[in-house]
């Protein structure tokens, strides 16, 4: 026994280091690893030297795919070849962020070969990013880049939760340090999250590059989650989902959002030193905001704002809006702009007609274009360069 045990243990001692070598082989990330690991899928989207873009989708077993994608209205049906990958070449009138997504069999399912997503509760969008032939200052440059920091804080307006929040710093910004910054408050839109201005707006990469060019001032930029409605609900701390009601969201800005701001961030404060802006429901909650408390914004900027019927005019008669007199005093800069393609235009034309018929100073931007973010990232750039100056 004990010699059939010796020969056990030599022949344990030979095949181990096989064992292990085998092991090894099997650990490194070789061309037949990563083939095993990760199966080929397409290239999509691939940018083409011609400004053109390729999507692809791998869908052998679907019998229609359409492109659903903001460079184009409605859809546009792709071509499916043998191996079932599905494909459509489409080119932009000009460089911009695109979201898209792809329709198969009348389902929309976003790019699953393309890590760029559009945050949003509702629709799953990717983004496509097609760039020209010189970066502009929606492109990141050679520049010192700021920071986009994951905030947290506590809600009692919203029923005793944690809140998220975005928060952008410049370039070389310390907390605890001596520079004090004027902070913007922007405001995403409606079914957005607190990500969408950053990932999609690219609201980081443009403030670097107007603030290196020295086109904007430095500043924070606090990006917060306007839609308090989806959590609170999954809590039971509301029956209902209030997408136009601007109350809670107006008390949560003032109460949670910006003392925990002026507390955790070296900061100016005042209303100089305080701009509020927001695109469609978030251009309706900065109104609100803004205009319902003039003495604390010297700057707001709403961007296709979502009013509807007659607001435009009975929101300074019903208190939403303070009074005309103290708006006339305190803010500085009223800046509205909206696309003339925009299913919201109408409503911004006759909240400008009646800023001219209160007498409150005000500038109105009208450029093409509908209800897109592409249009976003030229409105925020335009307002960045006005705020604090």
């Amino acid at each position: 026994m004990k010699t059939a045990h010796k020969i056990i243990m030599a022949a344990a001692a030979m095949l181990m280091p096989l064992l292990l070598n085998a092991q090894q082989q099997e650990q490194r990330l070789t061309p037949e690893v990563m083939a095993r690991l990760f199966p080929a899928g397409v290239v999509s989207p691939e940018y083409n030297p011609d400004g053109s873009v390729t999507f692809r989708c791998q869908a052998p077993n679907a019998g229609k795919v359409e492109l659903e994608c903001q460079m184009f209205s409605g859809t546009r049906p792709m071509t499916r070849d043998e191996r079932g990958v599905w494909t459509i070449t489409v080119k932009p009138d000009q460089p911009d962020i695109y979201p898209y997504a792809f329709q198969i069999d009348g389902t929309q399912v976003a790019d699953p070969n393309n890590m760029f997503i559009f945050p949003n509760e509702g629709f799953k969008y990717s983004l496509a990013d097609v760039r020209g032939p010189e970066p502009t200052v929606q492109d990141i440059q050679k520049v010192p880049h700021g920071k986009v920091s994951y905030r947290y804080y506590h809600s009692e307006n919203c029923g005793g939760i944690e809140r998220p929040m975005c928060v952008y710093t410049p370039a070389g910004y310390d907390p605890a340090g001596s520079e004090k910054l004027p902070v913007l408050y922007l405001i995403h839109g409606m079914t957005d999250t607190y990500e969408t201005w950053f990932k999609v707006g690219h609201v980081n990469i443009i403030l670097d590059n107007l603030i290196a060019q020295g086109l904007a001032k430095r500043m924070i930029i606090v990006m917060p989650y306007a839609n308090p409605y989806p959590e609170m609900m999954l809590r039971g701390l509301a029956d209902s989902y209030d997408a136009i009601g601007t109350d809670i969201v107006t008390r949560e800005i003032m109460d949670e959002v910006m003392p925990f701001v002026e507390s955790n961030y070296n900061v100016l404060t005042g209303k100089k030193n305080r701009a509020i802006a927001g695109f469609s429901l978030g251009g309706r909650q900065a109104l609100a905001c803004g205009l319902g408390n003039p003495e604390q914004f010297q700057y707001v900027a709403a961007m296709a704002p979502a009013i509807f019927g007659e607001e435009y005019k009975t929101n300074f008669e019903t208190g939403v809006y303070a009074p005309v007199k103290s708006i006339k005093k305190n803010v500085k800069m009223m800046w509205l702009g909206t696309g003339s393609d925009d299913f919201l235009i109408q409503a911004s034309r006759n909240l400008e007609k009646n800023l001219t018929d209160l007498g409150i100073k005000h500038e109105f931007y009208n450029p093409g274009g509908g209800h897109t973010w592409m249009n976003c990232r030229d409105y925020i750039e335009i307002v960045a360069k006005k705020l604090f100056k």
